[in-house]
């Protein structure tokens, strides 16, 4: 199995094209936040967070960014499947004597090893850029808590990317999806504006997609230490209605979403996804190819 996952990593990696467009939606992110967002969101909340408001809005947008680097980055590494499909690439791997199953398998790994590294790289840019205007990096413990968020977050990400690319034979809609969903993916996670700002429609369709989940728990782990400065002296009422406010924490009616509830939502996500990717490929053993 190892060998087709080297390929799809050298493949993919060696590609500049490839890794820009799966940082694009991103770096479309930091610049609007950069240059407008940043210090709105900064002042907006300047006399209720104090010193600290810069750190906290820094965090909370760096977590957003690490949630959507699940999607668009799985998205760029497994469009290798799609372009081995329409070269027919594909199916001289099917015609080898092993299962089908494996051969996603080895795509899914490939495509979720990428993920991880582009995670890692957006997350070294993000302490950086928190570092620089004021802020502090991560201790060890939450660092190990986040690490481990990314994991579920792009299993989650590679997975739900991995059943949409079953149904794709051609490059170019493969391509032109990709762009819509990297044009969306800020949205659908809420990393431009609170969730307290939008529609509750809105606010709805932001928290049943599941790598909003992600989100939240990389707010609730980047954002605690500066939030439990702030917040200090503040009533448990104010710090929790800020958290509400920000999508640091999910509510359905007056129900509060646990880390355990969200953490379940992205592995049963991911587990879904994945085995109706599997089944899908297995399934349509001629349309594929």
């Amino acid at each position: 199995m190892t060998s087709l996952i080297k390929r799809n990593l050298k493949i993919f990696l060696r590609d500049r094209a490839a890794v820009f467009f799966s940082f694009l939606a991103i770096f479309i992110i930091i610049g609007l936040y950069v240059l407008f967002l940043g210090d709105n969101i900064a002042s907006s909340f300047k006399e209720m967070l104090g010193d600290n408001s810069r750190f906290i809005a820094d965090s909370w947008v760096m977590a957003g960014i690490l949630s959507v680097t699940s999607i668009t980055t799985t998205l760029g590494a497994f469009g290798i499947m799609v372009e081995d499909r329409s070269n027919k690439i594909l199916k001289d791997f099917l015609s080898a004597p092993i299962k089908r199953s494996q051969i996603s398998t080895e795509y899914i790994i490939s495509s979720f090893l990428i993920g991880i590294i582009m995670s890692l790289i957006s997350l070294v840019v993000a302490e950086i850029y928190i570092v620089a205007n004021g802020g502090e990096f991560l201790g060890l413990l939450s660092l190990i808590k986040l690490l481990g968020v990314m994991l579920l977050s792009v299993f989650a990400g590679s997975s739900m990317v991995f059943f949409m690319v079953t149904f794709f034979k051609s490059s170019n809609a493969f391509s032109s999806v990709s762009t819509v969903i990297g044009t969306l993916i800020g949205f659908l996670t809420g990393i431009y504006i609170p969730i307290g700002n939008l529609p509750s429609s809105v606010q709805t369709a932001i928290k049943i997609f599941p790598i909003s989940h992600a989100a939240v728990l990389f707010r609730q782990i980047m954002m605690e230490e500066p939030m439990s400065e702030s917040f200090a002296n503040a009533p448990a009422e104010v710090s929790e209605s800020f958290e509400q406010f920000m999508g640091v924490t999910f509510y359905f009616g007056n129900h509060e979403l646990s880390p355990l509830i969200n953490i379940t939502v992205l592995a049963a996500t991911g587990a879904v996804f994945l085995l109706l990717g599997i089944i899908n490929m297995s399934v349509k053993k001629k349309s594929l190819i």
